[in-house]
């Protein structure tokens, strides 16, 4: 099973989804936006119930795209930390009250179960896209799953029981934001088991899970400094200015 966060925190606008508006704008990273640039990074950290059901089917986790994966064992062998961090590309800002209404992430994980009898069949899910719409609190992604799930985008992934932290960017600074209590649609529950073949064993493990993990999104927003060109254009004015002036003084 791949996790892969793409274009946070945890977000871009969901346009499609209604989620923009008029009174919305997407940000790029490292784009101006009044008068700041963004950067950034979402980090997923599982949760001990999803790391158990790993456990249960053996499954492996490596990172995928532009996200880093921290994969961490104990000394029996059993997942003790794992997590993936992917970069911010976009965020969805609130014209009127600078508030992040979503945002996006490019990269994640790569989870495969082998196969095991009363577990697994064998397979692998790609989770990427991560696509945070902070307002409805939920998460859309595109999955990429072997037997027979293919290529879904955009697809309603997780709801977020609760989000803390900054909401809203103000100017220069790092914001944090926390959303937790992640739970897996009804749909979502539905391909993961189907993308990585999971049996008897594997589904009822998954079934346990009732709390996928932690999303942590951390904004970097900085004054944006002007391009040497836009100096110069500026001094081209002020000079046509001045001639300007001394020609009025002259008559």
């Amino acid at each position: 099973m791949k996790f892969a966060m793409k274009s946070i925190v945890a977000a871009t606008a969901f346009v499609a989804a209604g989620v923009a508006s008029a009174a919305s704008v997407t940000v790029p990273a490292g784009t101006v936006y009044n008068g700041l640039k963004f950067s950034g990074a979402g980090a997923l950290s599982f949760s001990a119930d999803l790391m158990g059901a790993l456990d249960t089917g053996k499954v492996s986790v490596v990172g995928y795209g532009a996200a880093t994966a921290t994969v961490l064992k104990d000394t029996d062998g059993f997942y003790s930390q794992v997590s993936a961090s992917a970069p911010i590309t976009a965020l969805t800002i609130d014209t009127g009250t600078n508030a992040v209404l979503g945002a996006a992430t490019s990269g994640g994980a790569t989870q495969t179960a082998p196969v095991l009898k009363s577990v697994s069949s064998g397979g692998s899910l790609t989770v990427t896209d991560l696509n945070v719409d902070l307002a409805n609190k939920k998460i859309y992604a595109t999955l990429i799953g072997g037997n027979g799930v293919g290529t879904l985008t955009n697809f309603y992934l997780w709801d977020i029981g609760s989000i803390t932290g900054a909401t809203s960017v103000a100017g220069p600074g790092t914001y944090t934001t926390t959303l937790s209590g992640l739970s897996i649609t009804s749909d979502g529950f539905n391909k993961f088991t189907q993308a990585l073949g999971l049996l008897s064993l594997g589904k009822a493990a998954l079934t346990g899970v009732t709390d996928f993990g932690v999303v942590t999104s951390t904004i970097v927003a900085t004054a944006a400094i002007p391009e040497p060109s836009s100096y110069a254009l500026m001094g081209l004015g002020l000079a046509g200015m001045g001639l300007v002036a001394r020609r009025r003084r002259a008559q």
